[in-house]
């Protein structure tokens, strides 16, 4: 999949691109609904024998609409993103920068300079999509901003137990520890990627070693909490129980989230190493304890717990 970052104005010509079907949205998570989007693109790119697209932005609009401070916490951050939209087929991707140049395009302009000028003759998007200065073009009026060359197909909302599949139903889920149903909404388990970090090495001193991940602050977390967790290592892939919280039992440090996690049957230096964290199942809360017996005994449960969860029997 070719990858290429636009801003505008862009320099990119017409005459240089080949025919292309794009879908088109921000599609953070690429869950089911961004999937049926961008896989229509595909579906339709192939009958013509066209090449597919997937148009996205970043970063999120509202850092730039709203004028937050703080970044945004995707559910995919943008490589995440990149790497779900190429598993998908897609032959390429433009990512365009949202800044105050690009809010400030009219509709049409939006279209002349991104759609057309991209050599895009087939528009792909979701019933609720907007463009253009203060969102002001939609599914319903692009009609008014293009000529009869463009194609444009609406898809329509997907709904799951009837409530539709949405970036922010997910976040919900996830914030409830309904992990299981964020999983069926995004067609995947939910999942972080870190780096592995050194940490204050006590897990080891009490039969518990963990890796401690990295976290990077554009990651949209869970609910805190004790979870079993699938873990990938390399090209290898592990059960194990992880920890997202504050450690209240020994610093209770409520600035910095920690993610330390108990990777079953391993025995690994994995210090600076890249590994993914899949969110599997919420075990329970995070709680202090009034000792190590106490913080012990419960870790056991929730590894017996996590066990029984894999079915795994050692």
């Amino acid at each position: 999949m070719e990858v290429q970052s636009l801003v505008y104005p862009h320099e990119l010509k017409k005459a240089n691109l080949p025919d292309t079907v794009a879908a088109i949205g921000f599609f953070d998570g690429v869950h089911k609904g961004h999937q049926a989007v961008i896989q229509q693109a595909i579906n339709m790119a192939s009958q013509k024998d066209k090449e597919s697209a997937v148009i996205t932005f970043d970063p999120h609009p509202s850092v730039v609409l709203q004028k937050k401070k703080d970044r945004v916490r995707y559910i995919t951050p943008i490589d995440e993103k990149i790497k779900r939209i190429e598993a998908l087929g897609v032959n390429r991707l433009y990512i365009i920068r949202f800044d105050q140049s690009l809010a400030k395009l009219t509709p049409k302009e939006f279209i002349e300079h991104f759609i057309v000028t991209l050599n895009i003759s087939q528009l792909v998007a979701g019933f609720d999509f907007t463009f253009g200065h203060k969102g002001s073009g939609n599914m319903e009026n692009i009609h008014e901003f293009i000529d009869n060359d463009l194609e444009v197909t609406t898809i329509s909302r997907l709904d799951y137990q009837e409530e539709k599949i949405s970036s922010t139903r997910i976040r919900k889920e996830l914030k409830q520890g309904n992990i299981k149903q964020a999983e069926v909404l995004l067609g995947r388990p939910y999942s972080l990627t870190g780096e592995v970090i050194h940490g204050d090495k006590r897990g080891r001193t009490i039969g518990y070693p963990t890796a401690n991940i990295k976290i990077e602050d554009y990651y949209f977390l869970p609910r805190i909490g004790v979870y079993a967790v699938e873990v990938q290592v390399g090209d290898k892939q592990y059960y194990g129980m992880a920890n997202l919280g504050y450690n209240p039992t020994f610093t209770d440090d409520r600035r910095n989230t920690k993610l330390e996690v108990h990777i079953f049957n391993f025995d690994e230096n994995i210090y600076g190493e890249t590994i993914v964290v899949y969110w599997k199942k919420f075990i329970r809360d995070e709680e202090k304890f009034s000792g190590i017996d106490e913080l012990v005994a419960k870790l056991k449960e929730d590894e017996e717990q996590s066990r029984e969860f894999f079915a795994i029997n050692e």
